[in-house]
């Protein structure tokens, strides 16, 4: 559940903790995006996003919320 996700992260690394607080009190909002990563891969399979049932996609906002975000999505061929 994404909910377990994001409650994990917050529990791994807390705020106001980290020296990069000091530059602009959003340490925790870069090591968590570090962790997680800017990007995912994932498979089409007969014109569908291969996922299991159980897999979802879901973006995650560590330093916000923001009023403009966009997301780049780019398709690959092997042939």
């Amino acid at each position: 559940m994404q909910t377990d996700v994001v409650d994990l992260l917050r529990k791994l690394i807390p705020k106001g903790v980290w020296l990069h607080d000091r530059q602009d009190g959003n340490g925790d909002a870069h090591l968590k995006a570090g962790l997680v990563g800017p990007s995912e891969t994932v498979p089409i399979v007969a014109g569908r996003l291969g996922l299991s049932q159980w897999q979802s996609i879901f973006s995650c906002e560590f330093d916000g919320p923001r009023s403009d975000r966009r997301v780049l999505c780019t398709l690959s061929s092997d042939g």
